[in-house]
Protein backbone atom coordinates (compact mmCIF):
# COMPACT_ATOMS: atom_id res chain seq x y z
CA UNK A 1 0.00 0.00 0.00
CA UNK A 2 1.12 3.59 -0.39
CA UNK A 3 1.38 6.36 1.88
CA UNK A 4 -1.75 8.04 0.90
CA UNK A 5 -3.62 5.29 1.10
CA UNK A 6 -2.57 3.89 4.25
CA UNK A 7 -2.67 7.61 6.08
CA UNK A 8 -6.64 7.89 4.76
CA UNK A 9 -7.70 4.77 6.02
CA UNK A 10 -8.59 4.46 9.84
CA UNK A 11 -8.41 1.42 11.37
CA UNK A 12 -11.61 0.10 13.11
CA UNK A 13 -11.58 0.72 16.65
CA UNK A 14 -11.71 -2.28 19.76
CA UNK A 15 -15.29 -1.12 20.28
CA UNK A 16 -16.18 -0.93 16.05
CA UNK A 17 -14.49 -4.99 16.47
CA UNK A 18 -16.93 -6.16 19.47
CA UNK A 19 -19.82 -4.54 17.76
CA UNK A 20 -19.06 -6.14 14.31
CA UNK A 21 -18.73 -9.33 15.99
CA UNK A 22 -21.99 -8.54 18.20
CA UNK A 23 -23.92 -7.20 15.46
CA UNK A 24 -23.28 -10.64 13.46
CA UNK A 25 -24.30 -12.71 16.50
CA UNK A 26 -27.44 -10.21 16.37
CA UNK A 27 -28.37 -11.72 12.76
CA UNK A 28 -28.07 -14.91 14.20
CA UNK A 29 -29.86 -14.32 17.34
CA UNK A 30 -32.63 -11.98 15.65
CA UNK A 31 -33.54 -14.79 12.63
CA UNK A 32 -33.49 -17.35 15.25
CA UNK A 33 -35.41 -14.93 17.56
CA UNK A 34 -37.92 -14.98 14.55
CA UNK A 35 -38.20 -18.65 14.55
CA UNK A 36 -39.06 -19.10 17.97
CA UNK A 37 -41.63 -16.19 17.77
CA UNK A 38 -42.92 -17.61 14.73
CA UNK A 39 -43.23 -21.50 16.88
CA UNK A 40 -44.57 -19.69 19.91
CA UNK A 41 -47.37 -17.52 17.71
CA UNK A 42 -48.57 -21.02 15.68
CA UNK A 43 -48.27 -22.98 19.44
CA UNK A 44 -50.90 -20.14 20.24
CA UNK A 45 -52.85 -20.03 17.48
CA UNK A 46 -52.72 -24.00 17.30
CA UNK A 47 -53.79 -24.74 21.03
CA UNK A 48 -54.45 -21.96 23.39
CA UNK A 49 -54.77 -24.22 26.18
CA UNK A 50 -51.42 -23.98 26.17
CA UNK A 51 -50.64 -20.95 27.91
CA UNK A 52 -52.25 -20.27 31.15
CA UNK A 53 -53.60 -16.75 32.02
CA UNK A 54 -53.44 -15.51 35.40
CA UNK A 55 -55.11 -12.27 36.64
CA UNK A 56 -57.02 -9.94 33.65
CA UNK A 57 -54.55 -7.22 32.72
CA UNK A 58 -55.85 -3.60 31.13
CA UNK A 59 -54.21 -4.71 27.37
CA UNK A 60 -55.26 -8.02 27.66
CA UNK A 61 -56.24 -9.73 23.92
CA UNK A 62 -57.31 -13.53 23.12
CA UNK A 63 -54.18 -16.18 23.18
CA UNK A 64 -55.18 -16.74 19.02
CA UNK A 65 -54.94 -13.03 18.18
CA UNK A 66 -51.10 -12.58 20.56
CA UNK A 67 -50.50 -15.89 18.40
CA UNK A 68 -50.84 -13.94 15.33
CA UNK A 69 -48.71 -10.93 16.43
CA UNK A 70 -45.84 -13.36 17.08
CA UNK A 71 -46.09 -14.95 14.03
CA UNK A 72 -46.06 -11.86 12.20
CA UNK A 73 -43.36 -10.34 14.11
CA UNK A 74 -41.19 -13.59 14.03
CA UNK A 75 -41.36 -13.48 10.03
CA UNK A 76 -40.19 -10.16 10.03
CA UNK A 77 -37.63 -10.69 12.29
CA UNK A 78 -36.52 -13.99 10.08
CA UNK A 79 -36.36 -12.02 6.80
CA UNK A 80 -34.54 -8.68 8.52
CA UNK A 81 -32.22 -11.33 10.30
CA UNK A 82 -30.80 -12.66 7.09
CA UNK A 83 -30.73 -9.20 5.51
CA UNK A 84 -28.72 -7.80 8.12
CA UNK A 85 -25.62 -10.37 7.11
CA UNK A 86 -25.34 -7.35 4.35
CA UNK A 87 -24.59 -4.91 6.91
CA UNK A 88 -26.69 -2.40 5.02
CA UNK A 89 -28.32 0.90 5.83
CA UNK A 90 -31.90 -0.47 5.76
CA UNK A 91 -31.49 -3.80 6.81
CA UNK A 92 -29.69 -2.28 10.27
CA UNK A 93 -32.87 0.35 10.72
CA UNK A 94 -35.43 -2.09 10.04
CA UNK A 95 -34.06 -4.73 12.63
CA UNK A 96 -33.68 -1.73 15.55
CA UNK A 97 -37.55 -1.08 14.73
CA UNK A 98 -38.49 -4.78 14.68
CA UNK A 99 -36.30 -5.50 17.65
CA UNK A 100 -38.20 -2.90 19.41
CA UNK A 101 -41.60 -3.92 17.78
CA UNK A 102 -40.70 -7.75 19.75
CA UNK A 103 -39.99 -5.68 22.83
CA UNK A 104 -43.58 -4.03 23.06
CA UNK A 105 -44.94 -7.43 22.18
CA UNK A 106 -43.28 -9.34 24.45
CA UNK A 107 -43.77 -7.05 27.74
CA UNK A 108 -47.38 -6.96 26.53
CA UNK A 109 -47.20 -10.95 26.16
CA UNK A 110 -46.08 -11.43 30.10
CA UNK A 111 -49.03 -12.35 31.57
CA UNK A 112 -48.69 -15.51 29.56
CA UNK A 113 -45.20 -16.50 29.37
CA UNK A 114 -43.18 -13.94 31.80
CA UNK A 115 -39.91 -15.85 32.21
CA UNK A 116 -39.84 -16.38 28.65
CA UNK A 117 -40.46 -12.68 27.67
CA UNK A 118 -38.05 -11.51 30.04
CA UNK A 119 -35.70 -13.54 28.09
CA UNK A 120 -36.15 -11.99 24.70
CA UNK A 121 -36.73 -8.62 25.49
CA UNK A 122 -33.09 -8.99 27.14
CA UNK A 123 -31.98 -10.31 24.06
CA UNK A 124 -34.21 -7.95 21.55
CA UNK A 125 -31.70 -5.26 23.67
CA UNK A 126 -28.57 -6.72 22.71
CA UNK A 127 -29.70 -6.86 19.48
CA UNK A 128 -30.46 -3.01 19.33
CA UNK A 129 -27.05 -2.27 21.07
CA UNK A 130 -25.20 -4.44 18.38
CA UNK A 131 -26.49 -2.96 15.63
CA UNK A 132 -26.98 0.84 16.69
CA UNK A 133 -23.24 0.60 17.80
CA UNK A 134 -21.63 -1.07 14.93
CA UNK A 135 -19.87 0.92 11.55
CA UNK A 136 -19.86 -1.44 8.71
CA UNK A 137 -17.87 1.62 6.96
CA UNK A 138 -15.19 1.20 9.51
CA UNK A 139 -14.14 -1.93 7.46
CA UNK A 140 -14.75 -1.09 4.28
Amino acid sequence: MSQEVRATRREPSMKQGIAAGTSVGAAIILATLGVMSLLQGIAAVAEDEIFVVGMAYTYEFDVTTWGWVHIVIGVLMIIVGAALFTGTTWARVTAIVIAALSIIANFLWLPYYPWWSILIIALDVVVIWAVSTWDPRAYA
